[in-house]
Formats: structure tokens, C-alpha cells, sequence
């Protein structure tokens, strides 16, 4: 996977609240109509050891049993997209993340009230990179190009 170059690449999940509320469409559209890019999509099921590493710095924290039993009971939709500044982007879509406190407009102020928030999003360009790679295999991100790019960022930021 190229973590180079203009482009970020960042990891969103759509938890199992919104899986099973039927949010996913609203959420890939939300991200799709900011202008960032779907590089990878899938749907899985988490396995404890994917869990504890992923939530690797809550797992002494009393909350964790629950996290876990909660991001376990059910499939997740994993999504990869790519954009400038992709992270801060996503984040920014998605709105903070006790949900009751999150603008309207994002993802978690429109959708959700409390810690079932709907999504997960990297927090950082560090992190996402290593989201990216502990949830995608090489051949499941994609690199194309969006033509849509001509009408969502400027020459120069193409560059």
C-alpha cells in the first residue's frame, strides 16, 4: 500500500450500532460527498485478538469487556478512503466522539447519542497507516483514478 505522496489514506468502521441500524449507505455517502475517495471497502466479523489489538491501549481499562462484547456482536463495515488531509477529514465528518456532545451534521451528532457512536475513525496519520494495514491486505486497497478529483481540489493541491 503507498502511504505516499499527495493523498492521506484513513481507516473508518462502521461499528455494529450502525450496521444494524442500516447506516452504512449514509456513511460511505457522507464520506463520498465530502469528496474523499473509497480505496477499501469490506464487511467482517472482529475476532477478540483483531479487537485487542486494535483497542490495544483500553484493554486494562474496566470499560474493555464491554467494548469487546459490543464491537464482537455483530459485522462491521470497514472502509478505507483517500483524500488530502483524509484523516483530519474523516474526523471531522464523523464529529466527536461522545456522540450526545457532536455537532449536527456529522456522522455521530446526526446519528447517535452515546458511546455507540456509529464509527471509528483514525485519529492520526500514524495511526491510520497502521489501522490501514491491520485491517486491509495490499490487494484489497485500490489504487484508480477519480475524476471527480478535477472538481474537488484545486491544480496545485493535485501536485
Amino acid at each position: 500500500m503507498k502511504f505516499d505522496g499527495v493523498y492521506e489514506k484513513t481507516l473508518l468502521i462502521v461499528k455494529p450500532d450502525g450496521v444494524q441500524r442500516g447506516l452504512v449507505g449514509e456513511v460511505v455517502k457522507r464520506l463520498e460527498t465530502k469528496g474523499l475517495k473509497i480505496v477499501g471497502l469490506k464487511m467482517s466479523a472482529l475476532d477478540l485478538d483483531k479487537l485487542k489489538e486494535h483497542y490495544a491501549h483500553h484493554v486494562e481499562k474496566p470499560f474493555y469487556p464491554e467494548l469487546e462484547k459490543f464491537m464482537s456482536s455483530s459485522p462491521v463495515v470497514i472502509v478505507c478512503a483517500e483524500g488530502k488531509g483524509a484523516v483530519d477529514a474523516v474526523r471531522l465528518v464523523a464529529g466527536m466522539t461522545n456522540a450526545g456532545q457532536a455537532d449536527g451534521g456529522t456522522i455521530r451528532g446526526d446519528l447517535a447519542m452515546g458511546m455507540c457512536n456509529v464509527v471509528h475513525c483514525s485519529d492520526s496519520v500514524e495511526n491510520a497507516k497502521i489501522e490501514v494495514e491491520r485491517f486491509f491486505t495490499v490487494d484489497e486497497v485500490f489504487d484508480y483514478d477519480k475524476t471527480e478529483y478535477l472538481h474537488v481540489y484545486m491544480d496545485d493541491e493535485r501536485e
